[in-house]
C-alpha cells in the first residue's frame, strides 16, 4: 500500500491537475521551449541547462544557457545570443563555463565566468568545433571538430573551400558507405582535439583516423572522458572496415599529449559505447551490445578493470537498455533506463543488484549532485519536458523548472493512459490512449492509431516534438498507439521477436491492440478509423494497405514500400540483414513475401505518403514507389515530398505543412 501511495504522489508531482482550455495548435507546439542537458555544478549549488526556441523567420533553433539553484528558485538566463549556444560543461574550480556557440558564424568554443562579464571566444578554428569537456585541472579542454584525415583544420578549410570553386561537382567512391542518414560522404571524419584553457591552442589527438569520433550521425561528447589523472582521454570509434555492414563501434584510449591510441574492446564484435572512468581510476565504464551486426541488442553497463582487464557486466537483471549513466562516487552508477514506456533512472552499485530510483513519465538525462541527491530532465505526454531534482534515494521529487507552464495551462491536452491486452502468442502488450481536448464520455470519436518506428522503437509517455499525441488529438480524435512485438523496454526477447517477421506477430499485436482499445472504452468510434506511422510505422502503414480495409484513412511518412530495392538504396547494410536474415539475393522470399509492392492490388483506403528527399535510410523512391502504385490502382492519394528534408521533418516552416496535411487529410476521410 505504502508503494502505491507513493507511486500516485510522484504521478501527481510530474502531472498535475491541468485547467481546461483550448486544443493545441501547430503554432502552440512550435512555441514549446526544449530543455536539456542539465549540469551541477561541482559545489552542487546550481544547474546549468539549455533551452532551445524556434527561430521561424530564420527557420532554425537558437538555444541559449541558463542557470538554477539545485533546491529550487528563480532561473536566472546567462546568455542572450541571438545564435545557438549549447553544451554547457563547468571547469572543475566551479568559476567558468565551456559551451558550444556559432554566434560569431561558425561553431567554436566559448568561455563565460558565472560570477559575469561577456563570454569570450576560445577556439578560432577554421572549421566547426563542438562538445568540449574540460580536463580534471581546468587548464585543457577536449572537443571535436571534423577534418580530412591527416589534415589541419586550416589545410580542411581550403580543401573545402578549393572543393567549391571547383567547376565540377562530382563524386567519386570506391568503397561504401558514399553517404550517411542524410548527407553525402564528403571525406571528412570527426576527430579529438585538446585545446589549451588560457590561449585556444589546439591539437588532433587523432590525426590519422579514417573514421569518426565520435560515431556518426549521432554521437556526442558522452562517447568521450577524461582520466581522473588528466593523463588520458577515452573515446568511442568505428572500426576501419566494413561500415556499412557493421556495427562495431570500440573504446579506444590515447595519451592526452598525443600517442597512437590503443583499442580496448576489440575483442567485442558488437557496439561499445559512452566510456566514462570511474572518480578513483580503477575503473572504465562504458555501455557494450554483444551481438554484431545488430544496432537494437540490449545496451548492457560494463566494466574494465584498468589494472587487470578484466571486464564485468552490470545491471543485467534489469534486461532493459542502458540509454545514458553517470558514476556517483566509485562503487555506484546512476543510469536512465528504456523501461515499458515510461524510461526510469536507476542505481546500479558495481557489486550489487540495481534499484529504480525514479519512475513515473519519461525520465532522462540523470546528474548526480555532489553531496546528494539527482537532478534530471522529466517529461510526459501532456507536459514538455522541464528539470527536476530529488534526494539520493530517489525521493521528494520537485520542478526546478516552469518553462512552458503558461503556454500548457491555455491548452486542453490529457495525460496518456496505458492498458494492457492480450497479444500474439497470448503474451502481455501495452499500449496507450489519449483522449480528445473537450472530451465528453456519451459522445463517440474518430480514432487515430499510431505506429511506431525502428522498428525497435517505443512509444513512451513524452512531449514529442514531433509526432506529439496532442496535436494529433487536437482535432477530435482520440489517439491509440500500442507497443507490439519489436518495441523497446519490454525485455530482449519481446524486442528481438520482430527480426525476420515484420508483418507476424507484429501485426497480430498491432490489430489486437486496437481491437482491445475499442471494446475497452465505449467512446471510440470503431467505424472511423484512421492509422499512421512513420519509418517502419510507414513500412506497417504500407503493409496495411494490402491486408484489411478496416482504416477509413493511412498515413504513411517515411515507409519502406519495396524492402529488395530499399536495400540497394539505404546506407546501413547490415539493418536489412539481419532484419531479413541475409541480402535479398541470399533470401528472395522473404524479402518479397514481406514487401507491401507484392500486394498492391489489394490497395483500397485513401493513403497520404511523405517523404524527404535526403532521407538516405529509407530513399524517397520508397515514397513514390507507394504513391505511384497507389495512383495506379486509381486509390485516392497525396504525394507530399521536402527538398529540404531527411528521414524527420525538422524545420518550422516544413513541421507547419507537415502537420497541415496530416490533420487534413484524417480529417477528410475519417472524421
Amino acid at each position: 500500500m505504502r508503494l502505491l501511495i507513493g507511486l500516485l504522489m510522484l504521478t501527481a508531482l510530474a502531472s498535475p491537475a491541468l485547467a481546461a482550455g483550448r486544443p493545441m495548435t501547430v503554432d502552440d507546439l512550435l512555441s514549446v521551449r526544449g530543455v536539456s542537458d542539465p549540469q551541477v555544478s561541482p559545489d552542487g549549488k546550481w544547474v546549468v541547462y539549455v533551452v532551445g526556441e524556434l527561430d521561424r523567420e530564420a527557420d532554425r533553433t537558437n538555444s541559449d544557457l541558463w542557470l538554477v539553484p539545485v533546491e529550487g528558485g528563480q532561473p536566472k538566463r546567462l546568455t542572450w545570443s541571438p545564435a545557438a549556444d549549447s553544451h554547457p560543461r563547468w571547469k572543475p574550480d566551479g568559476k567558468a563555463l565551456a559551451f558550444t556557440s556559432n554566434r560569431s558564424g561558425t561553431s567554436q568554443i566559448w568561455l563565460l565566468n558565472i560570477d559575469g562579464g561577456e563570454a569570450r571566444q576560445l577556439t578560432k578554428l577554421d572549421v566547426d568545433a563542438s562538445g568540449p569537456l574540460w580536463s580534471p585541472k581546468g587548464n585543457k579542454l577536449a572537443f571535436t571538430a571534423e577534418v580530412y584525415p591527416a589534415t589541419s583544420p586550416e589545410e580542411t578549410a581550403k580543401k573545402d573551400e578549393h572543393k567549391l570553386e571547383a567547376e565540377s561537382k562530382v563524386r567519386i567512391y570506391d568503397s561504401l558507405m558514399i553517404r550517411h542518414w542524410m548527407a553525402w560522404d564528403e571525406g571528412k571524419r570527426s576527430h579529438l582535439f585538446v585545446a589549451d584553457a588560457a590561449t585556444g591552442e589546439a591539437v588532433d589527438l587523432t590525426p590519422n583516423l579514417r573514421v569518426n569520433t565520435p560515431p556518426a550521425p549521432f554521437g556526442g561528447s558522452s562517447d568521450y572522458a577524461w582520466s581522473p589523472d588528466g593523463k588520458e582521454l577515452a573515446f568511442t570509434a568505428e572500426p576501419a572496415v566494413n561500415l556499412a555492414w557493421s556495427t562495431n563501434t570500440d573504446i579506444w584510449t590515447v595519451d592526452a599529449e598525443g600517442g597512437e591510441p590503443k583499442n580496448r574492446t576489440e575483442a567485442n564484435e558488437g557496439a561499445d559505447a559512452q566510456p566514462a572512468y570511474s572518480p578513483d581510476s580503477k575503473h572504465l565504464a562504458y555501455v557494450s551490445q554483444a551481438r554484431a551486426g545488430f544496432e537494437a541488442d540490449l545496451w548492457v553497463l560494463t566494466l574494465l578493470d584498468r589494472k587487470t582487464g578484466n571486464i564485468t557486466k552490470l545491471g543485467t537483471s534489469l534486461d532493459r537498455p542502458i540509454s545514458s549513466y553517470a558514476w556517483r562516487g566509485d562503487a555506484e552508477i546512476i543510469a536512465a533506463i528504456d523501461d515499458a514506456g515510461r524510461p526510469s533512472i536507476v542505481s546500479i552499485p558495481i557489486d550489487g543488484e540495481p534499484k529504480r530510483l525514479i519512475v513515473g513519465g519519461t525520465n532522462s538525462s540523470a546528474v548526480p549532485v555532489p553531496g546528494g541527491g539527482l537532478v534530471f530532465v522529466r517529461t510526459d505526454a501532456a507536459r514538455p519536458a522541464e528539470l527536476f531534482r530529488s534526494r539520493a534515494d530517489g525521493t521528494e521529487v520537485a520542478r526546478l523548472t516552469h518553462h512552458n507552464d503558461e503556454l500548457i495551462a491555455k491548452l486542453d491536452v490529457s495525460p496518456a493512459e496505458s492498458f494492457t491486452f492480450k497479444g500474439a502468442d497470448g503474451d502481455d502488450v501495452s499500449g496507450w490512449l489519449v483522449r480528445p481536448p473537450g472530451f465528453d464520455a456519451s459522445k463517440k470519436y474518430p480514432v487515430l492509431f499510431l505506429i511506431h518506428g525502428g522498428p525497435q522503437g517505443a512509444w513512451h509517455d513524452e512531449w514529442h516534438a514531433r509526432w506529439n499525441d496532442q496535436m494529433f488529438a487536437s482535432t477530435g480524435f482520440a489517439v491509440v498507439a500500442i507497443n507490439p512485438r519489436g518495441s523497446t523496454g519490454y525485455g530482449q526477447k519481446f524486442t528481438d521477436q520482430i527480426s525476420k517477421d515484420w508483418t507476424g506477430r507484429v501485426y497480430e499485436d498491432l490489430m489486437k491492440g486496437l481491437d482491445h482499445a475499442i471494446q475497452t472504452y465505449p467512446f471510440l468510434d470503431g467505424e472511423k478509423v484512421a492509422a499512421a506511422g512513420g519509418s517502419y510505422g510507414g513500412f506497417m502503414v504500407n503493409w496495411i494497405a494490402g491486408h484489411t480495409d478496416r482504416f477509413k484513412a493511412l498515413i504513411s511518412h517515411a515507409g519502406v514500400f519495396d524492402l529488395t530495392s530499399k536495400y540497394g538504396t539505404t546506407e546501413e547494410l547490415w539493418f536489412p540483414e539481419w532484419e531479413f536474415g541475409g541480402p535479398p539475393w541470399d533470401e528472395p522470399a522473404r524479402y518479397r513475401e514481406q514487401s507491401p509492392s507484392t500486394y498492391v492490388k489489394n490497395f483500397k483506403t485513401p493513403t497520404l505518403v511523405i517523404h524527404g528527399a535526403l532521407d538516405f535510410r529509407v530513399h524517397d523512391a520508397q515514397g513514390l514507389g507507394m504513391f505511384t502504385s497507389l495512383q495506379r490502382m486509381q486509390v485516392p492519394s497525396r504525394y507530399v515530398w521536402f527538398p529540404d528534408e531527411g528521414h524527420w521533418i525538422l524545420k518550422p516552416q516544413n513541421r507547419i505543412v507537415w502537420w497541415r496535411e496530416m490533420l487534413g487529410w484524417i480529417e477528410k476521410y475519417a472524421k
